[in-house]
């Protein structure tokens, strides 16, 4: 028996990308909008049967709404599909977006050791930019989502 071939994709979210300093976020990003954004992308680029290839296989495993994270998972066949069609991805809710995939990987655990490194850093920044203003719930929401990768599974 033959498991099924994915990859894994690290994205990193800029939200407003001609704004200066983000200090509130226009919106939340969610598993849900995230991934309702990619599939609105697929179909209107590649078609009602080019998003039916991919359900089978697509899944937005993880985001962090502080760091603006994200890891992706398709199938091996339709990872540059996946991948063209979040380029094309320009607004989620009311504003503008722009995806830029950090790291492709073939299996969850090579992608779990590329989101840590780039959460902690982008973190790092994040309580740079925020500075005094850094609260113990992000902290600790910080924490819940550095388990949360932790435990990926398939």
């Amino acid at each position: 028996m033959v498991g099924f071939k994915n990859r894994y994709m690290v994205v990193e979210v800029f939200l407003d990308p001609n704004k200066e300093l983000p200090v509130d976020d226009p919106v939340i990003l969610t598993q849900f909008n995230v991934s309702k954004a990619i599939r609105d992308s697929i179909l209107v680029n590649f078609g009602e049967c080019g998003l039916a290839s991919l359900l089978g296989s697509f899944q937005v495993k993880y985001v962090n709404p502080i760091t603006k994270l994200c890891i992706i998972r398709a199938s091996r066949e339709d990872c540059q599909k996946v991948w063209s069609a979040m380029t094309m991805v320009r607004i989620i809710g009311n504003c503008l977006v722009l995806f830029n995939v950090l790291d492709l990987s073939g299996s969850i655990r090579a992608c779990k050791n590329a989101a840590l490194k780039c959460e902690e850093v982008k973190f790092e920044h994040y309580k740079l930019a925020v500075g005094a203003r850094l609260s113990a719930d992000v902290t600790q929401h910080m924490e819940n989502c550095l388990e949360k990768i932790k435990i990926l599974e398939h």
